[in-house]
């Protein structure tokens, strides 16, 4: 794993492929064929403008009453609202939500941390996931390939809770250029028994290592991944959604 450093404070508009390609040279790790390159989503949700000022939401009657329920600012809610399909539960801190892109997160992934402020007062932003995750992660491959000439698969990560275990990890929210799911069953074990329901996520495994060096706060929003051998695919993210008739949490 190698830490990309040094990268500025990403803003709209900001060519993340360039940014990348220009901190991997400062620090002598050019690209090499085999890498796959981590990003965090709130990278790319400042660059294309998922930015939201809390000013400029008007909340909704519903959205005041549930955020007196779980005692979050009204307005954040309202955005939570607009940025889900249907809300699964209500914690004492959170709504435990379905996205637009069929992810369940809390608070629909709008986040306050990491967000400058601006003028007025802090925590006055927040920035909202990327409308299309897999199609960002494409289009950072392709800006990556045609500057270093080296195909380089992206994942886009975000920090999820899990069902049944303590602690935040990152897990992939968008991808291209591989294949984020190994299905080894079929396979034998070292024991020689077959393998009948094991399927790897493959872009949350390395979208969790990743996490291990782009911290909280240590602004490192992107690392290489150097020396795994995954398998060349344009599969996306959303492949690793889990079926709503397959969950036992909808």
């Amino acid at each position: 794993m190698i830490a990309l450093r040094g990268l500025p404070e990403i803003r709209r508009g900001a060519d993340l492929a360039a940014l990348v390609a220009r901190a991997a040279r400062r620090q002598e790790t050019n690209f090499q064929p085999g890498d796959v390159l981590v990003v965090a989503q709130k990278a790319v949700s400042k660059a294309e403008g998922r930015v939201v000022r809390l000013a400029s939401v008007k909340p909704s009657p519903l959205a005041r009453e549930w955020a007196q329920q779980i005692r979050q600012d009204h307005r954040l809610v309202e955005l939570v609202l607009r940025e889900s399909r249907r809300v699964l539960r209500m914690t004492e801190r959170a709504l435990i939500v379905e996205t637009r892109h069929g992810l369940v997160c809390a608070n629909a992934g709008v986040d306050r941390s990491n967000v400058p402020a601006g003028a007025g007062r802090a925590g006055a932003h927040v920035t909202c996931l990327p409308l299309d995750p897999d199609a960002s992660a494409r289009v950072i491959a392709n800006a990556l390939r045609r500057r270093t000439g080296i195909v380089v698969p992206v994942i886009i990560s975000d920090t999820f809770g899990r069902p049944w275990r303590l602690g935040l990890v990152n897990v992939a929210v968008g991808a291209w250029g591989m294949r984020v799911l190994e299905d080894l069953r079929g396979t034998r074990d070292s024991q020689q028994r077959v393998l009948r329901g094991t399927i790897l996520a493959v872009a949350d495994e390395l979208a969790a290592a990743a996490g291990l060096l782009m911290g909280k706060s240590a602004a490192i929003p992107a690392v290489i991944v150097r020396g795994y051998r995954f398998r060349p695919g344009n599969e996306p993210a959303r492949r690793m959604v889990r079926p709503a008739a397959e969950d036992l949490f909808r």
